[in-house]
């Protein structure tokens, strides 16, 4: 994930004498005085003013939008970084400002300067494009059952048919190996495709080619690299390593997932470094760009020559119906080409662990914008930044009225409920579904699930993933991509079939999962975080991928441990709750010394004008709820009682609404059971008191008193009438663990489609699902009742 196809130690000195000590003291204050006067952003120049007020407004609709720490932008013109400027906090705990001197990871942007710095070999006659790779790295043999040798050429433009990721050094692991451990590593694998016959995106390839010239240089890739690039262009921020100058500036960044979980992202180093371990700031790559528009020029000296330059902006292979010649997109060398209203782009993108970037330059009209973000293949976002940049940098150079930069709006509630369900034929139409109070996209092909917004008439999506397809929605039916589909109903799923459901489960690392769920009767995986891949059957314990995405043509091989996915192995993690069905912990202090502590202790005191509290017995209403109160026996995660009866409260006008739920079901042929209601406050403290810190997020903190302490929450889920057998969903009541969030995208169809019934019921009399607890709902008015410590005794002696 280094990029979506759309990622030393000084020597120790010995004792000087005095004067020398003198000078050295000199230096090093002059150096701080620099240090402490480096221009952290550059205001806008008089022609791009307007342009720079429009983006900010921009970026800060962004950052506010789509929940970006922090982002920054500078933009060039000819030789002049015109404007730089960081937005959001670079450290959002210490409230650290995001500058445009700002340090960031820049992921697959690295590529840029790897296949520059292999260019500078080529002009000097020290590597040919067209020669096998063998030719220097004669100990490199994949294995290769297709006619034809790869190249260096076929290695920077993604035809070299390796595999996306090398066993060693790949983008999930964390021993952070030397390049040639990770590069010789491939010769443990397969070709996936026939050398210069398909684009297929390899980071892989590029830690190659990078090798490549490190064994041709004589000397370690990235102080090389340093310096007879970096260093020559004025790059003073940027290195492929971790220098602690770098990392004092370095910016936090963040991880997330469909469902809901953030935490912040991992910092381990690559063994690939080529493909994507640059650091940078956005005012050096900046000056990255002035030196591609003066043909290669800087200080005075020729870094490379132009006519390399021009040979690595040309599309390096044909593709469709074009011929070379007239082709205008594609991959150069290292540089993808495309047109932007007419005029000619090159650039990159890169995504590494929270991080997302994008280089876009113009080199016919010799202007550029850089755009770096700390969230996580927010790359939707920083594209769209740089779009919009250039082409409100045009139009101020042109002294033409800027072009308005259109927002779009929410879509409203009704609409969204209006809107969700299954458009098309089963797996080959699209799910409009809501998560957080919001509708999302997802093709039944796989690919990404991106967000819908509103602008004008129509819907786009408008996400950190994705930006600019437009939908509209008329009747029953939408229309996308000029294809109109109609609104179907869906049935209840069938049971995923044996084999797939031995399969299923997750792998992987904390900082980066893989999901293996099915969908639509299908395997499929949910990998880096954000693509589905139906998977396609191949073999007993071997299924393909598709021919397109991230790991285009590749197989995911399984064993009862882990599945290997391109040169990745995965291993299965353990999840879900012990064999008699119940997630279980070890209180941090037994439960009854707990308890003691906790009945002495007071709620916190409230401020307000609250509602009576009147709190009534669910089953007093509709005696076919169910009642399985597991607070009332060991059969909680706790492992003992907590609760003296086995009852079921809630404030009345919330039990009523259960009540009209229940009936509702019963037509459907379902019932419900009820987990807990009403809890007096004093045992959310024994909750809160008896659980590890790290698990606090699936209880409340007594201190602000939990919700069903308000008597307006729920925790139930569905029985079948006719068999009186409970429902399975995606997890276990009670699972302290990423199954329990009420949009975790893993497990059956079948699991999901319970989920959305017990969901939709309750949300259709005002109920709110808590995203983090499939099983937990809140009524409407949940909070205009006061925190309430009544036992059950007390409530049963009413």
């Amino acid at each position: 994930m280094i990029s979506r196809f759309t990622s030393l130690r000084r020597p120790h000195a010995k004792y000087a004498g005095p004067r020398l000590i003198i000078s050295l003291v000199g230096l090093l204050v002059a150096l701080a005085g620099a240090a402490t006067a480096r221009v952290q952003n550059i205001a806008p120049q008089a022609e791009y003013q307007a342009v720079g007020k429009a983006l900010s407004n921009m970026v800060q609709h962004e950052i506010a939008d789509k929940k970006i720490p922090a982002i920054s932008i500078a933009l060039v013109d000819g030789q002049t970084i015109v404007w730089a400027q960081g937005f959001g906090y670079a450290d959002p705990d210490k409230k650290v400002a995001a500058t445009a001197e700002t340090v960031y990871r820049v992921g697959s942007v690295s590529k840029l300067f790897t296949d520059i710095g292999v260019m500078q070999l080529v002009e000097r006659g020290e590597l040919n494009l067209d020669s096998p790779i063998q030719t220097y790295l004669p100990n490199f043999h994949p294995k290769n059952k297709f006619d034809g040798k790869i190249t260096l050429r076929e290695l920077m433009s993604h035809r070299s048919g390796l595999l996306r990721e090398p066993p060693v050094g790949n983008y999930f692991e964390t021993s952070e190996p030397t390049l040639e451990a990770t590069v010789l590593s491939l010769n443990n694998t397969e070709l996936v495709y026939a050398p210069g016959t398909h684009a297929k995106y390899s980071n892989a390839g590029v830690a190659v080619a990078g090798y490549a010239l490190q064994v041709k240089a004589g000397r370690p890739f990235a102080p090389y690299l340093k310096q007879t690039l970096l260093q020559p262009m004025g790059m003073t921020s940027s290195s492929f390593l971790p220098e602690p100058a770098l990392i004092g500036r370095l910016a936090k960044a963040y991880m997330w997932s469909y469902d809901g979980l953030n935490f912040a992202a991992p910092t381990f180093q690559l063994g690939m470094a080529p493909a994507g371990s640059m650091y940078s700031t956005v005012t050096d790559l900046g000056r990255f760009a002035s030196v591609l528009f003066a043909h290669g020029m800087a200080s005075g000296r020729q870094v490379i020559k132009p006519e390399t330059l021009d040979a690595m902006w040309k599309p390096q292979y044909a593709s469709g119906n074009e011929t070379l010649g007239n082709q205008k997109s594609g991959y150069g060398l290292g540089f993808g080409i495309s047109e932007q209203e007419g005029h000619r782009t090159i650039g990159h993108d890169g995504a590494i662990y929270g991080f997302a970037s994008s280089f876009k330059a113009m080199p016919d009209d010799q202007i550029a914008a850089i755009a770096i973000a700390t969230k996580d293949s927010s790359n939707a976002v920083t594209d769209h930044i740089v779009r919009e940049a250039l082409r409100l940098m045009l139009a101020a150079r042109a002294h033409q009225p800027l072009p308005e930069i259109e927002e779009t709006v929410a879509i409203p509630d009704e609409m969204v409920a209006r809107l969700k369900g299954h458009y098309g034929e089963r797996n080959t139409g699209v799910d409009l579904k809501e998560q957080f109070g919001e509708l999302f996209l997802l093709p039944d092909s796989g690919g990404y699930q991106v967000r819908l917004r509103r602008q004008g008439n129509d819907l786009i999506v408008d996400d950190a993933l994705s930006y600019g397809t437009t939908l509209k929605a008329a009747g029953n039916g939408i229309t996308i991509g000029g294809e109109t589909l109609q609104k179907t109903q869906v049935e209840k799923p069938e049971p995923p079939s044996e084999q797939i459901g031995a399969l299923l489960g997750e792998y992987g690392w904390d900082h980066d999962k893989l999901y293996m769920l099915e969908k639509g009767g299908k395997l499929t995986a949910l990998i880096e975080w954000f693509e589905f891949d139906p998977l396609t059957q191949r073999a007993d314990e071997m299924y393909g991928f598709p021919d397109h995405g991230l790991y285009d043509g590749e197989r995911a091989e399984f064993s009862p441990t882990q599945v290997k996915v391109s040169g990745a192995t995965f291993k299965r993690r353990p999840i879900g709750a012990g064999n008699d069905g119940i997630f279980r912990i070890k209180p941090v202090k037994p439960v009854p010394e707990l308890r003691k502590e906790a009945l002495a202790a007071k709620p916190p005191a409230e401020k307000g004008d609250f509602l009576q509290p009147h709190l009534v017995e669910l089953t007093s209403l509709d005696p076919s709820i169910k009642l399985d109160v597991r607070y009332a026996t060991s059969n909680n995660f706790l492992s003992t009682p907590v609760y003296t009866e086995e009852k079921a409260y809630m404030q009345r006008p919330a039990a009523e609404a259960v009540a009209r739920v229940s009936r509702g079901l019963k037509g459907k042929g379902y019932g419900l059971i009820i987990h807990d209601a009403y809890r007096p406050w004093y045992v959310t403290k024994i909750f809160w008191d008896a659980t590890p810190p790290s698990e606090h997020i699936f209880v409340a903190d007594p201190a602000e008193g939990s919700r069903h302490n308000r008597g307006c929450a729920v925790d139930l889920s569905l029985y079948d009438l006719a068999t009186g057998k409970e429902l399975e969903m995606t997890g276990v009541y009670d699972e302290m663990s990423e199954r329990s969030y009420a949009y975790y995208p893993g497990g059956t169809s079948l699991e999901r489609w319970q989920r959305d019934l017990l969901r939709d019921a309750m949300e259709s009399e005002g109920f709110k699902v808590y995203p983090y607890e499939w099983w937990h709902f809140d009524y409407k008015d949940w909070q205009k009742y006061p925190i309430d410590n009544q036992t059950f005794e007390e409530l049963s002696r009413r």
